[in-house]
């Protein structure tokens, strides 16, 4: 049980729904655009995990008692069936031209298509037109193409025509999948997206295991682990050079959401859940918070834990009040408790734009805002889903929008 002070939970609640009105200037004609600091649409093509990330954030809106936001799910179904798909060799282009609808980026791509899967599972739960059709097509499409039974991850990227394949697996949209996956067996019951969910959670978890915590993101075709990949180019925001911090509470939070999803059938079931996750959290804030003289986390270190990209990324604090919100629920310590009120202060004073809206994307190593990484503030998920998540105090099995459809 959380005992997160009150204030603290109404404060959070308050900028959920403040978050969801800056998002609501994203809509474009054919879905939704990247925003840039005061929240104003940019000149660039239509990214499809910028879409899908909105489309379930308005679905969750809608389902969180903002009626208003059933305009703004079913605009992001319509676009992800009518504009974004590739009805020619199927799937979802990974960018279009809002002007034209033509395709910018024909690619195929795991991170993206992942999020296609949380979109259509939220706005199924949220009973929109046409989700059941979404989520379908998308549920096809991941099967047939990307998902990697014998390794327990998936393909990175197809051409358009899928004929050519990256020969890279990467860790960042694996660990998508399985939020998309719990989010799809919550709304099917079929057993088969939970057991994808533990067995690519177990994976990533033995990998981290071996290396003090530290999870390796990048691997070649056999998955075998690459370390040095990126390290002339470290701050990517894909796939940056070494350990990524947040990606550690990020798989935190979803390893206790998966050990929930089991004990909602068998309520002993563990599976080694609880203490890798406190173990991945633990590495975490010992590696990246306020190791340089500043509070907030850094956003990499290499594999010894030394800080390599110094930057604050808002996302990161974001996982990071998710992870401590789920180790509190699962362990019971204080401690974790302690840490979202920490880590909400410091959202609080350093990444929330009070005169503009939103959080910063970036602030540097002194916490003031930078664009180095991210440029304006691209959408409002990671945010939304950390104020949401305390604000509702919702459990950590099922996901964000069948848990709010429950009630």
């Amino acid at each position: 049980m959380n005992h997160v002070a009150p204030q603290t939970i109404r404060a959070m609640r308050a900028e959920a729904d403040r978050l969801l009105d800056f998002g609501r200037r994203s809509w474009t004609d054919r879905g939704f655009g990247w925003l840039d600091d005061s929240g104003a649409l940019i000149s660039r093509p239509l990214e499809l995990w910028i879409n899908c990330r909105m489309t379930h954030v308005a679905a969750l809106g809608l389902l969180s008692g903002r009626s208003e936001f059933a305009e703004m799910a079913d605009h992001g179904v319509a676009s992800l069936l009518d504009h974004f798909q590739d009805t020619e060799h199927g799937g979802w282009y990974a960018a279009i031209d809002d002007s034209s609808g033509a395709a910018s980026d024909s690619d195929k791509l795991a991170y993206a298509h992942a999020f296609v899967l949380l979109a259509a599972s939220s706005a199924v739960a949220a009973r929109r037109p046409r989700a059941d059709e979404l989520l379908d097509l998308a549920r096809q499409v991941h099967d047939q193409r990307f998902w990697i039974g014998d390794k327990n991850l998936v393909h990175e990227r197809f051409s358009a025509d899928w004929v050519e394949a990256e020969p890279y697996l990467g860790v960042n949209a694996a660990m998508h999948t399985v939020e998309a996956f719990l989010a799809v067996h919550d709304v099917t019951g079929e057993q088969s997206y939970l057991d994808r969910a533990e067995a690519t959670t177990q994976q990533v978890l033995s990998w981290a295991r071996e290396r003090d915590w530290r999870i390796p993101e990048h691997f070649d075709l056999d998955a075998i682990p690459l370390p040095d990949y990126n390290r002339d180019s470290p701050a990517d925001p894909f796939r940056p050079f070494g350990a990524t911090v947040g990606h550690a509470l990020e798989w935190s939070r979803l390893a206790l959401s998966v050990r929930a999803a089991r004990r909602a059938t068998d309520a002993s079931y563990d599976g080694g859940l609880v203490g890798a996750a406190t173990q991945l959290a633990d590495r975490a804030v010992t590696d990246g918070w306020a190791v340089d003289g500043a509070d907030g986390f850094v956003y990499t270190t290499d594999w010894s834990g030394e800080p390599v990209v110094h930057a604050r990324m808002h996302w990161v604090v974001c996982e990071a009040i998710g992870a401590a919100y789920a180790l509190g629920i699962a362990t019971g310590e204080q401690r974790w408790d302690d840490a979202v009120e920490t880590w909400w202060d410091y959202a609080d004073r350093y990444l929330i734009d009070r005169e503009n809206g939103s959080w910063h994307h970036e602030l540097d190593a002194r916490n003031a805002p930078a664009s180095d990484t991210w440029v304006g503030k691209p959408d409002v998920y990671h945010a939304f889903q950390a104020c949401l998540l305390v604000g509702d105090h919702l459990p950590l099995a099922p996901s964000f929008a069948t848990a709010l459809a429950r009630r």
